[in-house]
């Protein structure tokens, strides 16, 4: 249900979320920042339900293996992965977003554009099938070059 404002409860605490995470951001020392908000994007996966946690550990896996140059941060409060500050992918739970599926999608800063004009930039997540994990390999690889 939409508040006057125009945001639902959902919406508002997603945007708190995110307030609290930039200021968080701000606070970290030099020289940590990386390996602490890669502490924050697996205690946040930890946190999630079973079925979403199993997903966003292997989405974890599969990002830091294949396209290492991208840093796992807290985006909306959700795990992302950017490269130089910009996030390239997302994975948002489905679990808090009451919804019945998990997704996993990519920003503009992903390079996947397509010939035909026609591309898509997210995708519905419920399990990781060994296809499944070789389609997100070849996308992730392909959203950085």
């Amino acid at each position: 249900m939409k508040n006057a404002d125009g945001f639902s409860e959902d919406e508002r605490a997603a945007i708190k979320e995110r307030a609290a995470e930039l200021k968080k951001q701000a606070s970290h020392g030099r020289g940590n920042k990386a390996a602490t908000e890669e502490l924050d994007v697996l205690s946040k996966i930890a946190d999630m339900a079973a079925p979403d946690r199993a997903v966003a550990e292997r989405i974890h896996a599969i990002v830091t293996t294949r396209a290492p140059e991208l840093s796992p941060k807290l985006w909306y409060g959700q795990p992302a992965y950017a490269r130089k500050g910009k996030v390239v992918c997302f994975f948002r739970s489905g679990h808090a977003d009451k919804e019945r599926y998990s997704t996993f999608g990519f920003t503009t800063e992903a390079h996947l554009d397509a010939d035909s004009g026609l591309w898509p930039t997210s995708y519905a997540v419920t399990e990781l099938s060994a296809e499944a994990e070789a389609a997100i390999a070849a996308l992730v690889e392909k959203s950085v070059p």
